[in-house]
């Protein structure tokens, strides 16, 4: 009875020290992933000081009218990036005749890409302002001459046009947020590029305007995707160049056996 009474002991204890532990160990996990769910309350005024978000993060910031703002976000090879923003203005900002908010989109090489559809543009007629940008899908490789998307680093314009000396500085609220869609093969090429376009630099101190003052220096973009850059060399279209390939065997299996007869000639020859 001591036996089985000590065995026991030891056993709930060996559980508690174990459960101990993995609390211990989730801990840190836990509140770096609510630091990393925790939205952005800021926006860059140019593309060098663009807020670096996540794709699926929603960010959001205060502002005047008449200021740009800009974030980025990392963009990979068969995605279909799909930016969304929301603007609120008070109601002396509303209902302004001519005032039109708009977003854009550039990539790393800060090329203004075309929106596939969505309300790019909308005019400030209402108290809250909608705007959606779904680019086309991102490419592995493109040529020189073309302005096909690439895999790197988008940045996000927002700002009000047609705007009257009235009605600068009225303060507003902006949200953004980015999402892709997976297209997989349906976008792959016989190419990839040696690197992602993540030219964009941002400057590396809490503070933009004392950069210069304080000797910090303006560092690359580290956005990325979470699982990181694709390689390039593996899509979907290898499960259907198989696939095809398997089906076509089979078809000319199925065709010769059907065709090749009994192999003798006929008796009246």
């Amino acid at each position: 009875m001591r036996t089985t009474h000590l065995l026991r002991t030891r056993l709930w204890a060996t559980v508690g020290l174990a459960g101990l532990a993995a609390l211990l160990t989730a801990a840190p996990a836990l509140a770096a992933s609510t630091d990393d769910d925790t939205p952005r309350t800021d926006a860059g005024t140019s593309f060098r000081t663009a807020t670096e978000i996540e794709q699926g993060h929603r960010a959001t910031a205060s502002a005047s009218t008449g200021d740009y703002l800009y974030w980025s976000f990392p963009a990979d090879a068969g995605q279909r990036p799909t930016v969304k923003a929301t603007v609120k203005l008070p109601e002396s900002a509303a209902h302004r005749p001519g005032t039109r908010w708009r977003v854009d989109v550039y990539d790393g090489l800060r090329r203004r890409q075309s929106c596939m559809y969505g309300m790019q543009s909308r005019p400030a007629d209402a108290a809250t302002v909608d705007l959606a940008c779904t680019l086309r899908p991102v490419r592995a490789w493109s040529d020189t001459w073309s302005n096909d998307p690439l895999p790197g680093t988008y940045y996000i314009r927002l700002t009000a046009t047609g705007l009257r000396t009235a009605d600068l500085g009225a303060p507003v609220t902006a949200e953004v947020e980015a999402n892709s869609k997976d297209i997989g093969g349906a976008a792959a090429v016989d190419g990839t590029l040696a690197k992602p376009l993540v030219p964009g630099a941002s400057v590396d101190s809490d503070d933009p305007d004392d950069a210069a003052d304080s000797g910090t220096r303006a560092a690359l973009s580290t956005a990325e995707p979470e699982d990181g850059w694709a390689s390039g060399w593996w899509t979907d279209r290898w499960i259907w160049t198989g696939a095809g390939g398997v089906l076509a065997a089979l078809a000319g299996i199925g065709g010769y056996a059907l065709t090749r007869g009994n192999g003798r000639a006929p008796s009246g020859a």
